[in-house]
């Protein structure tokens, strides 16, 4: 009877270990960059499916709105996913980045937030309200206001709209002009802040109980995964799009947010 010859123990873990670090270098290494809470917690979710793809994911958090482009314009990034359409145009016109989409996120309707009234019928003269102070999110904000009957704006209002453009402002409400990721900690100074969903739920709030009004559902500001030009065209792109379009991502933001966040895709 043939004698049977085993490998030791060491060997085989040496093997193994040479195939692990042989996958390892496979993977395509890529830097995200995100604004904290469920643009962060999305692409955690994102990651181990990346991985079984070849994608290794490196996940960045950004506090403001500002940076994330530059990082990636710089290549410091190779992909961030925190801003809607309007917002990069805005971008690219101001600072020339070449920039483009390529792909849609999420949704995060915009609400209006108090610790002082909880109705806008409660709303009197000469309050305070913050709002982004961002082109097209503070544009964004005041179309809101304006549907809402407390403002009127200059030929019906565009996202570009500022508070210079209001002509019409019944209450006198005092616009604030503020960082959108400020907006919640305005709320003990102001008697209403217009947060962006993502800077709601950072801060502990739920975009949908919490707001005393908000922007429908199917707001047409959904958010973007945006690459240089140059990169566009490569195989990891479509890759991770793909992925973060696969139902089981959209399964992952339909039951971790409800309707504080809704799938663009």
């Amino acid at each position: 009877m043939p004698r049977i010859r085993l490998r030791p123990l060491a060997a085989l873990l040496a093997g193994a270990a040479t195939v692990a670090m042989a996958f390892g270098a496979s993977a395509e290494a890529l830097k995200v960059g995100v604004t904290p809470g469920p643009h962060a917690q999305i692409f955690e979710a994102v990651k181990p499916l990346a991985a079984k793809e070849g994608l290794d994911l490196e996940v960045l958090e950004f506090s403001d709105y500002v940076i994330p482009n530059q990082a990636l314009s710089q290549g410091d990034l190779d992909v961030n996913s925190f801003q809607h359409q309007p917002y990069l145009d805005n971008q690219i016109k101001d600072r020339g980045y070449d920039l483009v989409t390529v792909g849609k996120t999420v949704v995060f309707p915009i609400g209006l937030f108090s610790k002082k009234i909880k109705s806008l019928d409660e709303l009197a003269p000469g309050s305070k309200v913050a709002i982004p102070n961002d082109p097209t999110n503070g544009g964004r904000v005041l179309l809101l206001l304006q549907s809402k009957g407390l403002i009127k704006l200059k030929d019906g209002g565009t996202l570009k709209a500022s508070p210079i453009d209001i002509v019409e402002n019944p209450k006198k409400l005092q616009i604030v002009e503020l960082d959108a990721a400020q907006l919640p900690r305005s709320l003990d100074d102001v008697t209403v802040a217009a947060i962006n969903g993502n800077y709601a739920i950072e801060a502990g709030m739920d975009p949908v109980k919490d707001a005393i009004a908000r922007e429908a559902a199917e707001s047409p500001y959904a958010n973007i995964l945006v690459v240089r030009k140059a990169d566009k065209d490569k195989p990891w792109v479509a890759k991770l799009v793909k992925i973060y379009q696969s139902p089981e991502v959209k399964q992952f933001v339909l039951t971790k947010f409800k309707d504080a966040v809704v799938p663009a895709w």
